[in-house]
């Protein structure tokens, strides 16, 4: 018998490629697929990145290794960013570049956690996080984010479960699955909290930057002092710039942290891409207006999953927010990968299953508006409403 990693071989399986083999079986009966599964930008990037990266391709320079941290042009204009967003005194000694965010919460994970210790998520969860830190062998404490309170964890319960061994505190906003912003008032009790009780609070800042119009700041951490010490912010450049292929994310922490993280960088990869690094770099300040009319554009979708979903009577938005809307399904004694697969397979609509999220998560689907036009997304009302589970 073949014998593997436990911690891996105990996994399940990815359940995005399970999604497409739903993809593969529908029939088009309903009309057209509708792809609301994985979070994947619905539109092109911008022809001046297009440009740019063609041109960082066929350069030699491109071909060879770069700096671990990233490439200084990028790592600057990111900080240049960072500070624009937050009002905070950030440089590039406090950037590192990683091949997409999920690559950047596992150096996080490795650099911050010896084996046995523990980090602290949110139910539900995001569940590429969980997936990480079980075939690393660290362990994993879950409190509650409850629909009644707007998917938001409570200060109180997050505190009762800072117990020893706890390294980290992990927060995703606005959420991955459940679209749900944290008020910049309740990060700031978080942050407080994770100093207090000197831990890392981890803050996955992958949709930022489609808060909706007129959010401000995200938060206030960046400011507050000694943040170094307590505090790493993620960031990925595939949905802002819509480059999820070319695999970049980011890092912002201080040095001291960004030191061990290097070098548990330079196991995994040595450098990201540095041919999109080198294109990003060239043309990342120069995109604003193309990113804002894409947040609006997202904007419009958020409006159209609402009213589609509005007009049912048994289906309900429990939460919506920068790309995610979290939905319960009609059918509470059945699981929701059940549901999720005949839906997709019947009905033509790819979204996830709660139940890949996390415990109790099953009366739940996550749906990716932010992947469709409006058009696709107005046929929802008609298509969910003819939708029913065979035998049921």
């Amino acid at each position: 018998m073949l014998k593997f990693n436990p911690l891996v071989a105990d996994l399940p399986a990815p359940p995005i490629p399970q999604i497409g083999a739903w993809a593969r079986a529908y029939d088009g009966a309903q009309g057209p697929l509708l792809d609301m599964s994985q979070a994947a930008p619905g539109f092109a990037p911008p022809a001046a990145l297009l440009t740019a990266l063609g041109q960082a391709a066929a350069s030699p320079k491109a071909a060879g290794y770069g700096p671990i941290a990233g490439e200084l042009a990028l790592r600057s204009v990111y900080a240049a960013e960072i500070c624009a967003i937050y009002g905070a005194d950030i440089g590039a000694q406090n950037i590192q570049i990683t091949a997409g965010c999920n690559q950047a919460f596992v150096a996080c994970a490795l650099a911050l956690l010896a084996p046995g210790e523990t980090m602290l998520m949110t139910n539900p969860y995001y569940f590429n996080h969980q997936s990480t830190l079980a075939m690393l062998g660290l362990q994993v404490d879950l409190v509650p984010s409850d629909a009644a309170y707007g998917f938001l964890p409570d200060l109180e319960a997050l505190e009762q479960a800072i117990r020893p061994g706890v390294r980290a505190l992990a927060l995703v906003s606005p959420n991955n699955p459940t679209g749900a912003i944290y008020p910049p008032d309740l990060l700031l009790a978080i942050f407080h909290l994770c100093r207090r009780k000197r831990i890392w609070l981890i803050l996955d800042e992958t949709y930022r930057d489609f808060l909706p119009e007129g959010h401000g700041a995200p938060h206030l951490l960046l400011r507050q002092p000694g943040w170094q010490n307590h505090l790493i912010g993620l960031y990925s450049f595939s949905k802002s710039c819509c480059i999820p292929g070319h695999r970049l994310g980011a890092i912002t922490a201080g040095v001291h942290a960004l030191a061990q993280i290097e070098k548990v960088m330079d196991n995994l990869q040595i450098c990201a891409p540095r041919a999109a690094q080198i294109a990003l770099a060239a043309v990342l300040p120069d995109l604003k207006p193309w990113q804002e009319e894409n947040r609006r554009e997202i904007a419009r979708r958020s409006v159209a999953m609402r009213q589609a979903l509005d007009a049912l009577e048994d289906w309900e938005i429990v939460s919506i927010g920068a790309y995610f809307a979290y939905v319960r399904h009609p059918y509470p004694d059945i699981a929701s990968s059940f549901v999720a697969e005949k839906l997709g397979r019947i009905g033509g609509v790819l979204t996830v299953a709660g139940d890949v999220f996390g415990a109790v998560q099953e009366a739940y689907l996550r749906f990716a508006f932010a992947n469709a036009p409006v058009s696709a997304i107005e046929t929802l009302e008609d298509r969910l409403s003819r939708f029913s589970l065979p035998g049921i």
